[in-house]
């Protein structure tokens, strides 16, 4: 009975025309349904899905890759960033089959309920919460950053990550992705000229801001880097979950009216994102060297990192935003899914969601004053959520539908031996990745580079 499940399973994944009765299947098991009364979740279009998609990605994770880059050498980085944008844009189509197959999948943690059964579901769930928060949290962090600039440090740090996280929680509780997809066009477009602004200013320095003024400097430019394995798993890590919050794709897929066009926004966003990551990251390396700032947008010099982090700020926030509100997104499903308050406008529905964005909000600010450093937070989120979420939940959601490939024909043996490998990949990244994120987290603070939690240091060096 399993193996002819799991038949079916595959079967649906290969073909490409559903039947009637399986599309009227698909808009039934739906977690939001298409309504004329009470709140309609289901109105995000796939261009609209597109630029969610690609600001979800192209986000703080950007600010992160040219100090990947000096750990690992221009081209073993570029490598790494070209594989781990093909490597998660084929675990994200595993999971956007899985959700076709299983339309009542609202989030990751809905889908490891079905393979696993609820003890998967609710650490999967865990995980999801946590990784979310603190992107979160390093919204908040690069918000604060770039207040720092703009006022030349003007207040201590803590304030201005507290109305970061009150501007990211007020944004957050707009209800419906609808909404808070028109934000991503400002957003992105933000993010992105602040990021061009970069590039075309540390190519007309003669060298890095962060360098010595006078005298000869080493650049720290090389092809290939050995920086040990603490670091290289953190630049690995950190390159990876640039890539990896495909995760967040799947509640927006629930709000789109046609889910099944999921795979136009996610080609059309992979493609863009991947070769802006390599772009981007390999201009300011081959400028900066080891000298690049962390977040990058203050590489080119004080002026520039003023006018970058201005142009910046919008968009900034609005990354914040989205992780907050696929977080309590979640939070809001889980509570009310089986309730007639999830989509009527009751006191019930109202409460629960502000909540949800509130607690969460909070929890982001605390995460991100306890582990203030740009770098460290993202390679921490990487390796204890994503490294799971991303590589070993995808691996083992195609065994579950393909069991019948561990006895079938040689091509298909192989292939079940390679999502087994995915399994066992993301655990390492788990276990190696998390050690060296601690190992330099550790440092940092016995060096002095991490001055103490809630520290109203400047974390944007302008003062």
């Amino acid at each position: 009975m399993l193996n002819k499940q799991q038949a079916e399973a595959h079967g649906a994944y290969d073909s490409e025309q559903a039947s009637p009765r399986a599309v009227a299947f698909d808009e039934e098991g739906e977690v939001f349904k298409k309504t004329a009364s009470g709140v309609n979740f289901r109105q995000v279009g796939w261009f609209n899905a597109t630029v969610i998609f690609i600001k979800i990605l192209f986000a703080t994770g950007v600010l992160s890759l040219p100090s990947a880059l000096y750990s690992l050498g221009a081209v073993g980085g570029s490598i790494s960033i070209v594989a781990w944008g093909c490597f998660n844009t084929y675990c994200f189509v595993i999971l956007g089959n899985f959700r076709m197959r299983h339309p009542h999948c609202h989030s990751i943690a809905d889908m490891a309920q079905v393979a696993g059964g609820v003890v998967a579901r609710e650490v999967t769930g865990l995980l999801f919460i946590i990784g979310y928060v603190l992107v979160t949290g390093s919204g908040i962090v690069g918000v604060s950053t770039a207040l720092n600039a703009l006022s030349h440090h003007g207040a201590c740090t803590v304030w201005w990550s507290f109305l970061a996280a009150v501007v990211i929680t007020a944004t957050a509780s707009i209800r419906k992705l609808e909404h808070v997809g028109w934000l991503t066009y400002a957003g992105f477009l933000s993010i992105y000229a602040a990021v061009l602004i970069v590039v075309i200013g540390v190519t007309t320095r003669d060298r890095p801001a962060a360098a010595p003024q006078e005298g000869p400097y080493e650049l720290g430019f090389v092809a290939i880097n050995n920086p040990g394995f603490a670091a290289g798993m953190v630049a690995s890590c950190t390159i990876f979950v640039s890539s990896a919050g495909t995760s967040a794709f799947l509640p927006v897929i629930s709000e789109m009216r046609n889910p099944k066009d999921y795979k136009k926004p996610l080609y059309v966003c992979m493609a863009l994102v991947t070769a802006s990551y390599l772009a981007f990251s390999l201009v300011v390396y081959r400028w900066c060297g080891k000298w690049v700032a962390s977040p990058s947008l203050g590489s080119a010099g004080p002026t520039i990192k003023m006018v970058s982090y201005g142009v910046a700020l919008i968009g900034l926030i609005v990354s914040g935003t989205l992780y907050l509100h696929i977080a309590a997104k979640y939070v809001f499903v889980r509570i009310l899914g089986n309730s007639r308050h999830l989509q009527a406008n009751t006191i019930v529905h109202w409460g629960t969601w502000f909540a949800s964005t509130i607690i969460l909000g909070a929890l982001a600010f605390i995460l991100a004053e306890a582990i203030p450093i740009f770098n460290y937070l993202i390679a921490l989120v990487g390796s204890v959520c994503f490294a799971p979420l991303a590589m070993s939940l995808p691996g083992w959601l195609w065994l579950y539908d393909h069991g019948h490939y561990r006895k079938g024909t040689l091509i298909q043996r192989v292939a079940y031996l390679l999502h087994c490998g995915l399994v066992i990949l993301g655990l390492f990244f788990l276990v190696g990745a998390t050690y060296g994120a601690v190992v330099q987290i550790v440092d940092a603070y016995s060096s002095g580079a991490i001055g103490s939690a809630f520290s109203c240091r400047d974390n944007s060096n302008s003062s």
